[in-house]
């Protein structure tokens, strides 16, 4: 009780920057006493997004971590529960794109691939659902991609790796539909963010970062009642 009066605790992983900063600043601006536990590598961008999420009126705190590392991922999970309680919504946003023929990548790309948008969310997501399990209270939101439901060439790896995430929601969703906590996996098109940048993409054909943010927020804040499994985000003016 004492955890909701305050406001809920929200963990966003690859918050330093593009969606993920968005979807703290969303947070901050729209839940009313959001603690927000913002997790990246670089220390210093989290800070930047600390102070806008400050600003806003949220009370964020800065948890430098390399999600894909097991053992550094369990001392976040720590360091979050020491400084604000145990997680009410995992956002598991961390996530890297390389593309490349599927006959040019090596096994070395492969495995940074899986690792960065695949084995992080796995890690992350099994130290925060423990507690989420035993209250039967909790929000996890996976970030997938087109890529993840519709197959694209030059890109293998990543398209393997967002498959998987749109499968390992799946296999959460149908283990923790019984026990209080909700899993929804996000599947944006092309977004004004760095993983666009150098693209040749106009920014007038992506959406804005904000957009995406916006729709974690709105689904968070539907009745425990309702589920959103999936939702797909497209530009207005393509298919990207």
């Amino acid at each position: 009780m004492k955890s909701r009066l305050k406001g809920p605790i929200v963990v966003i992983t690859g918050a330093s920057q593009g969606i993920g900063a968005a979807i703290a600043r969303a947070f901050a601006a729209e839940v009313k006493g959001v603690r927000l536990a913002l997790v990246a590598r670089s220390a210093d961008r989290l800070a930047g997004v600390a102070r806008e999420c400050a600003n806003l009126g949220g009370t964020p705190g800065v948890f430098p971590c390399d999600v894909t590392d097991e053992a550094a991922v369990t001392k976040m999970e720590a360091a979050v529960r020491r400084r604000f309680g145990a997680a009410d919504v995992l956002i598991n946003n961390a996530g890297k794109y390389a593309g490349g023929p599927f006959l040019s990548t090596t096994a070395s790309e492969f495995d940074r691939m899986i690792s960065a948008n695949l084995r992080s969310l796995f890690l992350v997501s099994r130290a925060f659902a423990r507690a989420m399990v035993r209250r039967r209270r909790g929000d996890i939101f996976n970030m997938g991609s087109i890529a993840g439901i519709t197959a694209m060439p030059g890109a293998p790896a990543y398209v393997a790796a967002k498959f998987g995430v749109a499968g390992l929601s799946k296999a959460m969703r149908a283990e923790f539909k019984d026990k209080g906590v909700r899993v929804c996996c996000v599947h944006p098109g092309a977004t004004v963010s760095p993983s666009w940048k150098g693209s040749g993409v106009p920014e007038k054909r992506m959406m804005p970062a904000q957009d995406v943010a916006s729709a974690f927020v709105a689904l968070y804040r539907m009745t425990r009642r309702t589920v959103v499994e999936e939702i797909v985000l497209r530009p207005q003016l393509g298919d990207l």
